[in-house]
């Protein structure tokens, strides 16, 4: 059991602390560094991409298939050559025109 549980100030945090740790200090503060509220990025960057969505579902919808075309054009550049890196992107390209059958005019 912890002595003192640090978040920041949003307000579902007391009530969920006065539930489940009753006994425990509760500090509220944005600048103590603590590894739990470090944890919630990863959430509330997908908080932060979905303010222009209406509904929680349409934006899943959009960031999944959004997250594989994005992996598809950009491979990790810091793992490749240049060289390597040009011909994934070439490559890449190539399936897109192949799949969307798009033409190109020269």
């Amino acid at each position: 059991m912890p002595r003192v549980l640090i978040t920041d100030k949003l307000g579902s945090y007391g009530a969920a602390k006065r539930a489940l740790m009753p006994d425990v200090e509760h500090r509220k503060s944005r600048y103590l560094n603590n590894r739990a509220e470090n944890s919630h990025r990863p959430t509330r960057r997908r908080e932060r991409q979905m303010q222009r969505f209406k509904s929680a579902r349409q934006a899943q919808r959009f960031l999944s298939a959004h997250a594989f075309i994005h992996g598809h054009f950009h491979p990790r550049r810091h793992l490749k050559t240049a060289r390597r890196y040009r011909a994934t992107r070439a490559a890449a390209f190539r399936i897109w025109d192949q799949e969307t059958c798009t033409q190109t005019t020269a």
